[in-house]
Formats: C-alpha cells, sequence, structure tokens
C-alpha cells in the first residue's frame, strides 16, 4: 500500500472576512474531490484570512499511480487563480 500526502501552504486574493474564505476554499476542495480520487480538508491557518494550509490524501497499491494524481492536484488548485503557493510538501508512504 502506498499513502501520497499533499499539504499546500496558499495565500488567498482578496478575502475581507473569514466567511469569505471559507466560501473560496470550499469551491476549491468541492473541486477536487469532484475530480480526483483524493481525501481533502483544510488543516491549518483557519482564524487567518488571507493564509490556508490544504491537506490531500491518496491511498493505492503503486506509487507511479499516487505521484501524478498529487501533482494534478496542485496544479488544480493554483489554476483557479484566486491562490498563490507559498509552499508544497509532499510525502509518499510506502506500508
Amino acid at each position: 500500500m502506498v499513502i501520497g500526502v499533499l499539504q499546500l501552504d496558499l495565500r488567498l486574493h482578496g478575502p475581507q472576512s473569514l466567511k469569505q474564505k471559507r466560501s473560496v476554499i470550499q469551491k476549491v476542495l468541492a473541486r477536487c474531490r469532484n475530480r480526483f480520487p483524493a481525501s481533502c480538508a483544510e488543516v491549518g491557518h483557519q482564524d487567518l484570512w488571507q493564509r490556508t494550509l490544504l491537506g490531500f490524501a491518496v491511498i493505492s497499491s503503486s506509487e507511479q499511480v499516487v505521484a501524478p494524481i498529487l501533482t494534478r492536484i496542485e496544479d488544480e488548485v493554483l489554476a483557479s487563480g484566486e491562490l498563490d503557493l507559498v509552499n508544497a510538501d509532499t510525502e509518499i508512504i510506502h506500508y
């Protein structure tokens, strides 16, 4: 079993409240849930208006399946144009 974990530390453009931030984040997470076989959630910076830490997890029997999915997730999140990447951390765990 191979577990892929991706953490994206992101800066948001323009939210003036936590409510606006949640709206943007929920759209991004919903799009990723619909397009990829991954679990995802906001896992950090929940009390900051213009920052977020998103976490994604993918499980498969092969690293050749997991790694491209994580790359495509990162590309999809950044393609929205509402977010700037501060840091990306990817970890592949062979279990």
